[in-house]
């Protein structure tokens, strides 16, 4: 075969296997769609594809899957990719489940793709981060006064990286705000829900110095 007939050829197979090829409506759509789906490789694709945390819910509802199977093939999945022990994994976090890479290869992928570190929290900041954590909903009044120093800087930083947000107001004289932690916090720690917190009692050290 020659060159030109090779391109042909090819030609001829991406119009049939383009949009509109046979098993494909006008619409890009399947035109059988009761076509048994390996939901495994669907829900893989879907998470492969989104930039965010995808919560149970989000293929219960898309889906028609009930939460017991959708919560199985995502572990299932999760469990498939812990195995494989490759450059990517998929973690439950922030309520949902997303691609995430490995950590062992953080430096490299930083210095490759030319990603600049993460900017780290200052002392105050995560002192400040941590009585929100376990005290929300929490008043600047009380975070103050379990730190001892004044913290309306901290926790003005700490809503510029949105790790936490006002949550509602005390019923108290002037009604002041209360805070509590985001979804990027859960994000930013690597935890799935607050409860994966540590208990207080298994911190050893849990001191606040008059430091900011």
């Amino acid at each position: 075969m020659s060159k030109g007939e090779e391109l042909t050829e090819i030609h001829n197979q991406e119009e049939e296997t383009g949009p509109g090829a046979a098993g494909e409506g006008d619409d890009g759509r399947d035109e059988n769609p009761s076509e048994e789906i390996d939901l495994a490789g669907l829900f893989e694709a879907l998470l492969f594809l989104s930039n965010e945390p995808l919560p149970l819910s989000f293929f219960v509802k898309n889906l028609g899957v009930d939460a017991q199977q959708a919560k199985i093939l995502l572990d299932s999945l999760v469990d498939e990719y812990e195995e494989r022990d490759g450059g990517i994994r998929l973690v439950e976090i922030s309520n949902g489940y997303q691609f995430m890479t490995s950590r062992r290869y953080s430096s490299q992928i930083r210095g490759i793709m030319g990603y600049a570190r993460r900017e780290g929290l200052s002392k105050g900041m995560l002192e400040t981060l941590s009585i929100i954590a376990y005290k929300q909903p929490i008043v600047l009044a009380e975070i103050e006064e379990l730190r001892g120093v004044s913290s309306r800087m901290m926790v003005a930083n700490l809503m510029k990286k949105n790790l936490i947000k006002p949550v509602g107001r005390k019923e108290l004289p002037g009604r002041p705000l209360c805070y509590g932690t985001t979804d990027e916090f859960l994000r930013y720690f690597g935890l799935n829900r607050l409860s994966d917190l540590p208990k207080l009692s298994e911190i050893k050290e849990f001191s606040f110095e008059n430091e900011e």
